[in-house]
C-alpha cells in the first residue's frame, strides 16, 4: 500500500518527471534506512544476549544495509545537480558510483562475516536459543521481503541501478535470514550447534551479491550495450517515418537513467528535395527528446534508389557476403564510375559473434567482382556493431 502510494503521488499518464524520481528515490532510501537500523539493533541485541553469532552477523549485515541505504541518499542527491560547464552530460553517473561502494561495502561485510563464523566453527559455544530470537529473525524476513519487494517496483519506476542492487540484497537476505532462523530452531529441537556453518553460508550469498553488485555498476561505468528491446523500440519508430528507407551506425549512449543520447545514420531518397529531407530528420530528433527523453543526432545519407545497375550489384554483394555468415550486413552501398575503373563503396558489420576475418569478406567480394567485370574494385570499410 505504501509502495503504491508514493509512486502513485509522483506518477503523470504513466510516468514520473525526473525531479520526482529524485524525491521517490530520496524517500526510498531513507524508508530503507530506518527499516535496516531497526533489524540491525534487534538482531544484534538477539544475538549478543543469547549467543550466537549468525545472528549478531547478520544484524551487522543489517547495520551495513542501513549504511548503504546513507549512501543511496547521497547519490540520489549528487546525481540531481544540473549539468555544468565540467560535466556537461550532467551528474547521474554518480549513481553508478554510489552501487560500486554498495558492492565493495557488501564484499568486506561477507569477509568479516566469514572469518566470524570460522572462528565459532573452530571455537564452538553453547547457543541459548529462544523464542525471543526465532520471533526477531520472523520479523526480519518480512521486513526484508516487503523491502525487497519496495526497493524493486521503485527501480522500475525510475530505473534506478542502485536502488535494483539494494533489492537484490534485500532478497539475498531473506535467504541468509531464513538460514540463520533454520539454525536456531535445530539447535532448539535437537541441541544441535550450525551456528558458525549458517554464518558460512551467510556470508557466501552475502559475497555473491556484492560480487553481481560490482559487475553491474562496473558495465554501466564502462558502456555496456544497451538493451536489445529498447534498441529495437527506438529503430522501429525511426522506421515508421515518412521518408525513412532504413538505418544504421545506430550508436547508444547512456550517462545516467535519464541522460541517454543517439546517433543514428537515416537513409533517404536522394531524389527528395533536400529541404523536405532536412525538415523530416529535424521532427525526428524533436520527437524523441519530447517523448521518449533520448538526445538524438541524426545524420542524413542520401541514397539512390531507382539506378538498375546499382541496385542488381548490391544486391549480388549482399548475397554473396551473406553467404559467409547470414549475422553480416551492408550499408552506403554507392558506385564511383570511372573511364577506367569502377569503385563499389560500402561498409560492412562483423558482429562480434561472427569469426569470419575482413580479410576472407574482402577476397570473397573481389572474386565475385572479377567474374563480372574486371574493371570493378571493393573499397569496403569494415566495423564492429555498438548495438
Amino acid at each position: 500500500m505504501l509502495t503504491n502510494f508514493l509512486i502513485e503521488r509522483y506518477q503523470k499518464n504513466g510516468t514520473i518527471r525526473e525531479d520526482d524520481q529524485k524525491k521517490l528515490g530520496n524517500q526510498a532510501s531513507i524508508i530503507g534506512m530506518a527499516l535496516n537500523i531497526i533489524l540491525a539493533v534487534s538482531k544484534m541485541l538477539a544475538g549478543v544476549l543469547f549467543h550466537s553469532v549468525a545472528v549478531l552477523a547478520d544484524g551487522i549485515n543489517n547495520l551495513s544495509d542501513s549504511g548503504n541505504a546513507l549512501i543511496l541518499l547521497i547519490s540520489f542527491r549528487l546525481s540531481s545537480k544540473p549539468a555544468d560547464k565540467e560535466h556537461p552530460f550532467g551528474h547521474e553517473r554518480y549513481e553508478y558510483l554510489a552501487s560500486m561502494v554498495v558492492g565493495a561495502s557488501i564484499l568486506m561485510l561477507s569477509f568479516e562475516m566469514f572469518k566470524s563464523s570460522l572462528d565459532k566453527i573452530l571455537h564452538p559455544q553453547p547457543i541459548t536459543a529462544s523464542f525471543l530470537v526465532i520471533g526477531v529473525l520472523i520479523f526480519s524476513i518480512l521486513v526484508k521481503l516487503w523491502l525487497g519487494i519496495f526497493y524493486r517496483r521503485c527501480a522500475d519506476a525510475i530505473h534506478s541501478t542502485v536502488l535494483k542492487a539494494s533489492s537484490a540484497d534485500s532478497f539475498n537476505d531473506v535467504i541468509s535470514t531464513g538460514a540463520v532462523l533454520l539454525s536456531t530452531i535445530i539447535a532448539m529441537l535437537f541441541s544441535i550447534n550450525l551456528d558458525g556453518y549458517m554464518g558460512i553460508i551467510v556470508a557466501v550469498l552475502i559475497l555473491k551479491t556484492g560480487l553481481e553488485v560490482l559487475k553491474e555498476a562496473a558495465n554501466k561505468i564502462l558502456g555496456e550495450a544497451p538493451d536489445a528491446e529498447t534498441v529495437a523500440n527506438i529503430e522501429n519508430k525511426i522506421l515508421s517515418y515518412p521518408g525513412v528507407c532504413g538505418i544504421h551506425d545506430f550508436m547508444m549512449h547512456s550517462y545516467g537513467p535519464n541522460r541517454t543520447f543517439v546517433s543514428v545514420h537515416v537513409e533517404v531518397d536522394s531524389k527528395v528535395d533536400v529541404l523536405e529531407s532536412h525538415d523530416m530528420i529535424d521532427r525526428i530528433e524533436q520527437d524523441f527528446l519530447k517523448n521518449e527523453n533520448i538526445h538524438m543526432v541524426v545524420h542524413m545519407d542520401p541514397i539512390v534508389l531507382d539506378n538498375p545497375k546499382i541496385n542488381q550489384l548490391y544486391d549480388e554483394v549482399k548475397n554473396c557476403i551473406r553467404s559467409l555468415s547470414e549475422e553480416l550486413q551492408i550499408h552506403d552501398f554507392r558506385a564511383v564510375i570511372g573511364p577506367t575503373h569502377t569503385n563499389l563503396i560500402f561498409d560492412c558489420v562483423i558482429p562480434y559473434s561472427c569469426s569470419i576475418s575482413s580479410d576472407v569478406i574482402q577476397k570473397a567480394v573481389d572474386q565475385l567482382l572479377s567474374e563480372k567485370e574486371e574493371t570493378y574494385y571493393s573499397v569496403i570499410t569494415f566495423e564492429r556493431p555498438y548495438n
